[in-house]
């Protein structure tokens, strides 16, 4: 399928580019200085990137502020009927056996026709999920109860219960024609739905969550459940294709009713407890390597980064109009010295930027300038001083105080060897020899040196074994047999994906690009508030500015869980089978996921990441157990005490992390890079003083470096400087300075066609099965046709007599019609 015949979507306009809207005037002036005065004062980030946050944070996002008055609801339902069986005992005064047959009575009474019934049981079963909170004192006994109860409701048989009731509600197509024809949709349309959600998240979030106090039995029943939400056990497929369903059906306009905060969150936990977290992804790595007998991996990249430290932000042009000023002030008198805090770890001077200023043919003015001359209005902490005393002379040694060593262990592609080797043989002796990177016949001493370094450095990924080995099974099916697939749970989840893919993915985009801080409201855009928004609009002040809190921080959550989700499911694909990974990235490709991020991105970035959405006196489970204290609109705006989001912050290096999964080793994807100006927009998000961040934004700028032009690398050699300390060295790559890039057209179609081809392939051999079918061999002899033993029922003597005289006997043959010619 060609890459203008799929459904995208028409997602137009999607880089505000800043040269057409930007303000004029003295508006410009005041949001530079602005942006000046917040990236002078960022501080470092104290941020962990993990798999998720913790576990309160995780249950309370379940949530919306709007849904708060159902908390009392839940208990209300669930003590009506629990009086009837306790008699005036408390649910944590039983004892297991007397709470096990508790819940086989909820059981029993989930399967009443009664919807309201069903309604009250499954806010019990909710109430006892959420820790039976009104006999807890302290959010820890909330948390104990809930996870002791959790358990409890699994082993009993619940979660099959639940998964049977929110088939029944994704099918009810009265409540899906009335949510349409509505003018507007509030939570009251989807209360079943939240209800039977919550549930089910905060299973499978709670059990997912492994601690050192865990019993046996829980630590089985862990497995178990991972086990079957990953395996095609729900109607012939995974719990998380449901849930794909349910999202795809959302996004057709069919099911505005549907909670898809919660949707996503669930089938966000979901994959990540199936499929594994990064740290398991990391085992399974290596696991992998060792079966293809390939050398470990140099180092754990997670380790790497967590041990890396921020670096200094890029400046903004407020700050350099100052520089300039004190510069031309202190120009008359003699040359200034400058000091500069460079943007990477170890603060040090960087040794190329003598080399350039050397190189450039300049003016007299900008060479007595110092560095003047290569500073870019995006560059900052260039500080003039005083003109001090001469320093004492020192040994040239201690002129530029080098790191010690780079973060990561350089890396070299075979075919980077071959490409070395190939250019050496045509220079030295005037032909090639193909792969050959073995004959250094006829080459200098140098070149031997330099093949032996990269052969040294030479990295060979899973991923290039897959292909190896892909290309080895197209070329000789019936010799090599059938492959040996391994049923992972990826393998299953992908093979459930794949005739619906491209419809989940672009539905995930749509959700994304609703959910962005950057998107403005259309009338034909998707609601994705059906499920924060009340049945009665606010009156108040203090009510809409409580809304208008709930509302961003529920954007926010939603964007957290897509992005999140979308890496999860590239980079376990990316492990499992490359092609895998290629299809889901270049769907993305084509539903323009990168001018997507890059608009989310086109936005100041520190104030998305230091937002306070939250009112932490109504977060879950603080809410039910303290006294609500009296809202104002002073502490609403003043938010919580937190440096940072997490959420916005995680959802950030997410979204960093999918861009350049989808741009590595892409020429054509990077040039969409260059083509939509994503440079500026990159260099910005260098503001957050966070070294995980700055890592991948570095990823990207160094990719696309080459195509930026000399003066654009001149003006940032700072920028130049960090990505050199920062990011892994090929070390045959010359990103710094351009020298391929006229041998280097930029054909998209044809790149992305080639890809797909190949995509196409793959998923021929190996999942269309009425294909394969062509090589089963064929038995032509008619002897050992007859001679097979054909399996026939146990019965079938019985009417053997019937069916000879209905089939055989009383069916007319024309022996003549043998006789004559066809």
């Amino acid at each position: 399928m060609q890459a203008e015949d799929m459904e995208v979507p028409i997602i137009n306009n999607l880089i505000d580019n800043g040269d057409r809207q930007k303000p004029k005037g003295k508006d410009v002036f005041k949001d530079q200085q602005k942006e000046s005065e917040s990236s002078m004062e960022s501080p470092n980030l104290e941020f962990e990137y993990g798999d998720t946050d913790t576990l309160t944070a995780e249950l309370s996002e379940l949530y919306s502020y709007t849904e708060e008055p159902e908390f009392a609801l839940n208990r209300d339902y669930f003590e009506e009927d629990f009086r009837t069986h306790a008699r005036g005992r408390r649910w944590i005064e039983l004892t297991v056996e007397e709470q096990r047959a508790y819940v086989m009575r909820l059981l029993d009474a989930l399967e009443v026709t009664d919807r309201d019934k069903r309604l009250k049981v499954a806010r019990a079963i909710l109430y006892l999920a959420q820790g039976v909170f009104d006999e807890c004192d302290t959010e820890v006994d909330v948390l104990h109860w809930s996870r002791h109860n959790v358990f409890l409701l699994y082993d009993m048989g619940i979660f099959t219960a639940l998964l049977e009731l929110l088939s029944m509600e994704i099918d009810n197509n009265q409540a899906c024609s009335s949510a349409v024809r509505k003018p507007a949709i509030s939570l009251a349309d989807s209360t079943e739905l939240r209800v039977l959600l919550s549930i089910m998240y905060l299973m499978v979030e709670t059990i997912r969550v492994q601690t050192e106090d865990d019993r046996p039995e829980w630590r089985t029943a862990r497995e178990a459940f991972k086990n079957e939400l990953g395996s095609p056990l729900y109607n012939g497929e995974p719990f998380a294709l449901l849930l794909f369903t349910m999202v795809t059906k959302f996004c057709s306009m069919n099911a505005p009713h549907f909670p898809m905060k919660k949707v996503l969150l669930l089938l966000w936990k979901t994959i990540l407890f199936t499929l594994g977290g990064f740290e398991e992804l990391q085992e399974m790595k290596v696991r992998g390597r060792e079966r293809l007998n390939l050398p470990p991996l140099p180092e754990d990249s997670i380790k790497v980064v967590r041990a890396m430290r921020a670096a200094s932000p890029p400046a903004s042009a407020m700050e350099l109009i100052e520089q300039q000023q004190q510069q031309k002030r202190g120009r008359r008198s003699r040359r200034p010295l400058v000091k500069q805090d460079s943007l990477d770890t170890y603060n040090e001077r960087d040794p190329f930027k003598n080399d350039d200023a050397r190189d450039e043919e300049e003016d007299p003015e900008d060479t007595d300038s110092g560095i003047e001359g290569e500073v870019d209005p995006m560059d900052r902490d260039v500080i003039i001083q005083p003109p001090p005393p001469p320093p004492p002379l020192r040994p040239p040694t201690e002129r530029v105080n080098f790191p010690k060593g780079l973060p990561w262990a350089p890396k070299v592609r075979e075919k980077d060897i071959e490409h070395f080797l190939e250019t050496s043989r045509n220079k030295f002796i005037g032909f090639t020899l193909g792969n050959d990177i073995e004959t250094l016949v006829g080459l200098p001493r140098p070149i031997h040196e330099s093949v032996k370094t990269l052969k040294q450095h030479k990295y060979v990924s899973i991923a290039e074994v897959q292909i190896k080995r892909e290309d080895e099974l197209q070329q000789c099916p019936l010799t090599l047999g059938e492959e040996e697939v391994e049923e992972t749970s990826a393998e299953m989840l992908y093979l459930g994906m794949l005739p619906n893919l491209s419809q989940y993915v672009i539905a995930l985009l749509k959700l994304l690009l609703a959910a962005a801080p950057t998107s403005k409201a259309k009338t034909d855009s998707i609601n994705i508030l059906a499920d924060v928004l009340p049945e009665e609009m606010p009156i108040t002040v203090l009510q809409s500015m409580k809304l208008g809190i709930d509302v961003n921080r529920h954007k926010e959550i939603i964007v957290k869980a897509i992005s999140a989700l979308l890496l999860l499911l590239l980079k376990h694909y990316k492990l499992n089978h490359i092609y895998q990974f290629e299809i889901v990235s270049q769907h993305l490709v084509f539903a323009n996921c990168i001018p997507l991020i890059l608009k989310f991105f086109n936005q100041n970035i520190m104030s998305y990441i230091s937002a306070k959405n939250s009112i932490c006196v109504l977060d879950f489970p603080h809410c039910v157990v303290h006294e609500m204290p009296e809202l104002t609109a002073e502490s609403l705006e003043a938010g919580d005490s937190n440096q940072f989001c997490w959420r916005n912050l995680f959802s950030c290096i997410n979204l960093l992390r999918i861009l350049n999964k989808l741009t590595k080793w892409k020429h054509s994807r990077t040039m969409m890079l260059v083509v939509f100006k994503s440079a500026p927009i990159l260099k910005r998000a260098l503001k957050v003083k966070q070294a995980m961040m700055q890592l991948y934004v570095l990823k990207l700028l160094k990719i696309q470096t080459k195509y930026l032009g000399r003066q654009w690398r001149k003006s940032n050699m700072k920028t130049m400087s960090a990505i050199y300390q920062k990011v892994r060295h090929r070390l045959n790559d010359d990103w710094a300075y351009g020298n391929d890039i006229d041998a280097r057209p930029w054909d998209f179609q044809a790149e992305e066609c080639a890809l797909r081809e190949s995509i196409e392939k793959f998923n021929s051999r190996r999942y269309d099965r009425s294909r394969n079918g062509e090589f089963a061999p064929v038995d032509n002899c008619l002897q050992s046709v007859l001679g097979q033993r054909v399996d026939l029922p146990e019965d079938f003597h019985y009417s053997y007599e019937m069916w000879l005289e209905r089939e055989v006997f009383s069916q007319p043959i024309q022996w003549e019609g043998l006789l004559q010619n066809p």
